[in-house]
Order: structure tokens, then sequence, then C-alpha cells
């Protein structure tokens, strides 16, 4: 078209003689080199000037509406074949985002806040559209793990999955991955800070959500830090299962992250104690929710790798993390390593309760004082306790052993670390301190150890040379666990509030009342079709591949669960009895601003690991029993390491302060 105007332009100068301009008065003539300007005065040729003007400003207006369809079937096409061209943009990709805020108002309810925000380059929404077009290629791993962690957030929603053959194969499954991971670690892991450090567990599903919620929200693989549990994770709770299912599928997605130690209910002779646990015990969990055949494989491939799992942890060289307590000495403590290389050279694959025959007895001593020892009290320290040693027989009996200041010191100086870790005792605030705050006690339970309607949940954050306490306060309600008389169960019926009540998933049912159903066979016959592809001798091929290893139930364990108490006599758990209401008892606060952090700055300064001075044993009391006097409480003005930084104050919702 642009061609065709050019043409018509031409062809009217050569007709006419006259030349278009900005003045078309003038008209311009060439003979030869030389040119004159002739002025226009004939009417005829002012009228075809005007003439062929109107036609050529018509033509033009067509061209141009022609090349504007012309870019927009350009536009179309390239949208088609391509994507838009660089440079153009289309729809600004906005994404709202719900966050939850404190109101203002007097209550101080936690309410939700939708946003809109900006998406970044890899967000936007036409690259996910891209993304939601490429084909699920899903391995079974990672189906595996997704369907654990979709039952871990709405276990009200999986209640059929938990009790079904699929439940119980995922769980076969889970373990005979794992199994091979923990095996190829050392019995005692070292890991750097930031970490995360949890204790006793017990089958408590809705504290451990409690976590879920406030300390890895966007889940484990996208927080930083690492993750250690020490153990206990059975036993007492109503959701064992759940919460094995739980750690594992994480241990097998996060092998590098997330490190489970084995605490003393991680045997056979303890969460196989069904006589004593009642329907809180593991064994009679797997049965009651698999039947007898299949509860049995999925309980004893548990413990296959409870096994395996490591016995200590150290963080940053200075650390040492374990269930219960330090071990005593089998060899020289001069020669390099010392207790740390008695852990390493634990068998691999450890009962403990009851040992294997290839177990050395001198390392089945130092297993069972790791998952069974506890600090000395007061008492003990002035009647029982080895002067010379620092250890003595512990409360608990059974040939269990309780460790004092003497002990500590000499364990802390010889291996170069400031701080021991443990859990195995319940304590009302979640953390307790003892032995110059130089023993920290970790609880992550606040259910069925008797410590009242206001016990906490704690772990601690090791970050560098600093500690920060995190505590599930009284307060804190999650979205899945409810009370028998909530509004939220109105809708179901009583069938199905006690399938939950067995489950854990509500409270507020006595063990009478909940009611035991009878195993009944045509619940698993949906699931006959398994989509695991895992055929039934296959999974027994899976629990007798352990045939290597066998358990020596005549030979006499270091320490006897059957005449071992829960916890020593007059602490707050030590009866079994499971008052879920607790005893009314207030959490007592403990004041935490004598914790000496200098020692672990002076080390990271130096470069090396100095000395740990020894604490003066007749001014300080064990917090063994989760009890304190009041007096013997750190003074912040007397203290020399008070930080004027560390607050013990709490929110109602998450309790937290710095060491």
């Amino acid at each position: 078209l642009s061609a065709a105007l050019k043409l018509i332009q031409m062809n009217m100068f050569q007709n006419t003689g006259i030349g278009i301009g900005s003045n078309f008065n003038r008209r311009r003539t060439r003979e030869s080199r030389d040119s004159t300007i002739v002025a226009i005065t004939d009417k005829q040729t002012k009228s075809l000037l005007r003439e062929r003007d109107s036609k050529i400003a018509a033509l033009e207006k067509e061209v141009l509406g022609l090349q504007n369809k012309i870019s927009t079937l350009d536009k179309e096409q390239a949208m088609i074949t391509g994507g838009q061209r660089r440079g153009k943009k289309g729809l600004t990709p906005y994404g709202n985002t719900v966050r939850v805020s404190t109101s203002k108002c007097s209550a101080k309810r936690r309410q939700m806040i939708s946003e809109k925000n900006r998406m970044g380059r890899n967000a936007s929404i036409s690259t996910q559209a891209v993304l939601n077009s490429l084909p699920d290629e899903t391995s079974p791993k990672e189906a595996l793990i997704n369907r654990i962690q979709d039952m871990f957030r709405s276990p009200n929603e999986h209640v059929g999955y938990l009790k079904s053959e699929q439940f119980a194969k995922d769980l076969l499954k889970l373990n005979k991955k794992v199994k091979t991971i923990l095996e190829d670690e050392p019995r005692c892991v070292f890991l750097q800070s930031p970490a995360y450090v949890f204790g006793d567990i017990h089958g408590n599903l809705e504290d451990l959500h409690f976590f879920s919620d406030n300390v890895w929200n966007l889940g484990m693989a996208l927080t930083a830090g690492n993750f250690v549990f020490l153990g206990d994770y059975v036993d007492r709770g109503m959701s064992c299962l759940e919460v094995v299912a739980y750690l594992l599928a994480m241990k097998l997605m996060l092998p590098q992250k997330v490190f489970l130690l084995r605490g003393n209910h991680e045997t056979r002779d303890v969460n196989g104690w069904e006589e004593h646990y009642g329907n809180r015990s593991f064994i009679y969990q797997c049965r009651e929710r698999f039947g007898d055949e299949m509860g049995y494989k999925v309980w004893e491939m548990t413990n296959s790798t409870f096994d395996r799992m490591p016995l200590a942890a150290v963080i940053d060289q200075d650390i040492f993390c374990v269930h219960g307590g330090i071990p005593r000495p089998i060899s020289d403590s001069s020669v390099e390593g010392g207790r740390i290389k008695d852990i390493l050279n634990v068998s691999k694959v450890a009962g403990i309760n009851p040992p294997y025959e290839h177990e050395v007895d001198e390392y089945q001593q130092v297993a069972s004082d790791c998952i069974w020892s506890d600090p000395a009290s007061e008492d003990q320290e002035n009647n029982n306790v080895d002067r010379r040693s620092g250890y003595g027989d512990s409360l608990r009996g059974g040939g269990a052993i309780c460790f004092g200041h003497k002990a500590v010191t000499n364990f802390l100086q010889q291996q170069g670390f400031s701080y021991i870790m443990r859990a195995h005792e319940a304590h009302a605030e979640g953390v307790a301190v003892s032995k110059g705050a130089r023993v920290f006690t970790v609880f992550s339970t606040s259910k069925d150890h008797n410590q009242g309607n206001n016990a906490m949940a704690g772990c601690i954050l090791i970050d560098f040379d600093k500690m920060q306490v995190i505590n599930r306060s009284p307060a804190y309600r999650n979205q899945y666990v409810h009370r028998r008389d909530s509004v939220s169960l109105a809708m179901l019926s009583e069938a199905e509030i006690k399938e939950r009540v067995q489950l854990g998933l509500v409270e507020g049912y006595t063990a009478e009342e909940a009611g035991e159903e009878e195993f009944e066979e045509e619940e698993w016959e949906e699931f006959d079709e398994d989509d695991l592809n895992t055929s039934r001798e296959e999974m027994d091929s899976s629990v007798d591949e352990d045939e290597e290893y066998v358990l020596d139930d005549r030979r006499k364990s270091s320490v006897d669960p059957n005449m071992t108490a829960a916890s020593p006599p007059g602490s707050t758990h030590g009866s079994h009895d499971f008052d879920v209401e607790g005893s009314g008892m207030l959490a007592k606060k403990i004041d935490f601003t004598g914790v000496d952090s200098t020692v672990r700055r002076k080390k990271r300064d130096k470069g090396g690991f100095s000395a740990i001075t020894e604490a003066d044993e007749e001014d300080e009391e064990s917090t063994v029993n989760g009890e304190e006097d009041d007096n013997n409480m750190f003074d912040e003005t007397e203290s020399e390491n008070y930080e004027p930084g560390a607050s013990t104050t709490m929110s109602p919702a998450l309790k937290k302060f710095s060491l």
C-alpha cells in the first residue's frame, strides 16, 4: 500500500507538472540546470490540485488503518505461537497473601489479614501456568512423604487413612528406608548451629503441631538450622503412630537436617510393656489400630529402626545432647576421645533392653547410661553419689545411675564442652536447669505427665553463642484437637467422636468412656489394591531381614525396665494413672538470667576450648524433680553474668525468652 501511494504521487507530478509542497500557490519547473518559479493563476489547475490532495489524504488514512490491523494481527499471532513480545507487559502479576496478626483491641485475639502484594518474577502468573502444565512425576518416595505430611496437617480429615492398611504399609516402607539412613550415621552425630533441640514428645501430636506452626511454619526444608530430637517419641500419648510416622518422614526427606536420638522408650522392654502403660503403650496402639498380625509387624519394624538411632549429638563441638545423661567411663579418660569415643564404639545395631547377642557388655552399659541416667538431687549429692567418680545409684532403681557435680565437671573438662542438654524428665516450664546451669533438661510435651493444666512444652534454639527457649503457653489452641463439648463436634455421631478419641484428636473422655472397638476384617477390604505395589511377601521379608541380629531375652541388661520407676520417687510424673486434667498445680517460673553464656563466647574468640570451672556444690540444688527452691534461684543483681538484654517475659500464645 505504501508503494502504491508513492506511485500515485509520482504520476500526479508527471501529469500536471505541479509540485506538492507546503505552498500550493507555487510550481517548480526545471529546464536543464536552471529552475524558475511561476505563479499559479488558473482556477482549473487549483481545483485539480484540491481534488488530488483529497484523494491522497483518503489513501493515507486507508493505509494507516490497514497498518493498525496488521500490527494487531501480528500481536495475536505472537501470543499464540510463543507469548507476548519482549518489552510488552501483559497482566501485572499480583498475589493475595494471608498472615496472622494480633488485634489491637484489649482481647488481643489472633486474626487473619489479607494483603495484595506484587509477585516476583519467579512467582508470576505465567510461570505458575507453565509449572501447572508440567506432567506430575512424583516418585514413590515423595508420594509416601506427601501422604504423611497431609495426615499431619489435618488428621481429622484422614481418620480413615489412620486406621487403614495403607497407613500400616506406609509405616513399614518408612522404617525400611530410614533404617539404612540411621545405620550409616555414627552413634554420636556432629552438627553445626543453628539447631533446635526438642525433648520427650510421647505421642503428643498436639504439641508437635504447635512446634510445626511456630518453629518451622514454612516447613523444615525452608527453615534455617538443624533439628535435634532427644528421644521418647512413643508411649503415654494417644498418637504414637502419627508422631513416629511424621518424624521418620522428615528424616527420610531431610537426612542431613533432622537428627533422631534414642530414648529409653525406644526399646522393646519399655514400649512393649502393655501391662504397665495400657492403651497408651506403643504396642497396644499398633495392635489396636492394625490388628494383631499387622500390628506386631509394624511394632517390630519400628523397633528395628529404633535400634539404629544415634545415642548422642554434639553441636558446635561445645554442647553435648543426649536423652538421659553422661555415661560412665569404661576406658582411660586421658585417652583422646574419652566418653565420645566410647559412644562411637557402641554397636550400630543395639537392642539395649533387651540386648542383642553381639553386643559387648561394656558398650551396652554405655548405651544404657545414655538413655536412662538422671542428674543427682541435692540429697543424692550428699548421701549417695561417689565423691571420686561423681556417679551413684538413681532413685529410679533397676540399675539406673545418676550423675552429680563431679561427674558433670569431669566430663565437660575432658571433652572441652560447655553444656549438656538432655530430656527424660517432665518439667512444668518445659525447660529446667541444674548443676550450676550447665545441664539443661528439655521436655516437649505438656500432657500425660501430671504437670497440671498450666504445663508447657518447650524447646531450645542454639544459635552460635546464643540460646533461646521457646515454650508453648497453656493458652495456645490448635485447629484440630477439641474437647468433647466443642461446637465443632456437634455434627459428628457418637461413634465418630469415639473414633477420634482413640486417635487422640478429642479430649475429655476417659479410656472406659471411649471404649475399645474390636478389630474388623471388613475394614481392610478397600485396600486390597495396594497403590505402593508392595506384596505381603515383601512386607514379611522387610520384617525378617534382621535375622543376623538375634535378641537375647535371657541376657541381663545394665538397666532392668521392669524394676525401674518411670521417674525418681517424688517427681511429678512418677505415677502412671495419666490424669488428663492434671493436678491443677501452677507452673513455676524459672529464672534463666544466671546462665553463663560468656564461656562459649570466650572459647569462640580463642578458637579453642577452655576448662570449665566447677560450680559451688553447696549452694546449688538440682532440678531433677522439677522443683527449685526460690531461695536458690539465680539473682540477677548478684550474678556476675547477668545480661540486661535477657528477658523472661512470655506472651500468651508463644513464650520465648533469651538466655
